[in-house]
């Protein structure tokens, strides 16, 4: 069956996506689609997701280290507290994406989820979690890029002031952060 899970090196069953390089199948099996919870860690996600906007995951992946050296390890009250000269920082760093726009929103929003109650964020997005219900994909073309509820969450996101916060980035982001499982249904990570 094309797209379904495919046997990496040690032989287990994985999603396709996962096995081009070692860094992705550590990923894979330790984080993505794993239960994410606490605001700090959900900005961190939420703004990767939005620097990831047009580049490949690996990208973001690989110079992770550096967003998180770079943006005081995503903790909000730090970002919210960035002046001009940090933006100028950032945006002459080479250990992140220095897109303007993408960087100006990671600061925006660090700066409107200061002004929200500790675990606000992370209320709000699991809200938008869908039931289970919903079949295991058995191939990559069976998962979706938008779903009504990343849709909702966009919304919900942008209604409250966050920006880069598109329905395809609500969706990576429930990918990433575990709202749904979309680990093939012979990988051998579905339902951890």
């Amino acid at each position: 069956m094309s797209g379904g899970a495919s046997a990496g090196p040690d032989g287990r069953l994985r999603c396709p996506w996962a096995l081009s390089t070692e860094d992705y199948v550590a990923y894979h099996d330790e984080e993505w689609g794993r239960p994410v919870h606490g605001d700090d860690a959900l900005f961190e996600r939420l703004s990767l997701e939005a620097f990831q906007s047009g580049l490949s995951w690996i990208t973001i992946l690989r110079r992770r280290p550096g967003f998180r050296a770079a943006f005081a390890d995503f903790k909000i009250a730090s970002v919210a507290t960035f002046t001009d000269d940090d933006r100028a920082r950032l945006l002459a760093d080479a250990g992140i994406i220095r897109n303007r726009a993408k960087v100006d929103a990671t600061l925006a929003n660090a700066r409107v989820l200061a002004e929200w109650s500790p675990g606000e964020l992370d209320e709000l997005i699991w809200s938008h979690a869908p039931d289970r219900t919903r079949p295991a994909p058995r191939t990559l073309t069976d998962v979706p890029a938008i779903t009504d509820e990343s849709t909702a969450l966009s919304k919900a996101l942008k209604k409250r002031g966050l920006r880069f916060v598109g329905p395809t980035t609500a969706y990576a982001l429930m990918q990433a952060c575990g709202l749904v499982d979309d680990h093939l249904a012979d990988c051998t990570a579905r339902g951890r």
